[in-house]
């Protein structure tokens, strides 16, 4: 099939890209949230599901075990 013969712009279409050109420029790119830190010391009340032998194995040791069980999960995600 032979080329087609290109058309002549019109004022239309060089509009059309100068607006969309200006836009592209001018629009604002929104900006991520700032990251949360954790605060130290704040602790969040959280219902979690996990195997009752792992339970009682932290329980075994008597009270505390709920910070036993935060110091076993701060190591594993490498938060020492």
């Amino acid at each position: 099939m032979p080329d087609q013969p290109r058309r002549p712009r019109t004022l239309n279409d060089a509009r059309t890209e100068a607006e969309a050109a200006f836009r592209k420029t001018t629009t604002k790119v929104p900006e991520a949230p700032p990251k949360q830190t954790a605060l130290p010391g704040v602790k969040e009340l959280v219902s979690l599901r996990i195997d009752q032998d792992v339970l009682e194995h932290f329980q075994e040791g008597g009270p505390g075990w709920q910070d036993r069980i935060n110091a076993a999960l701060r190591k594993a995600a490498g938060k020492s």
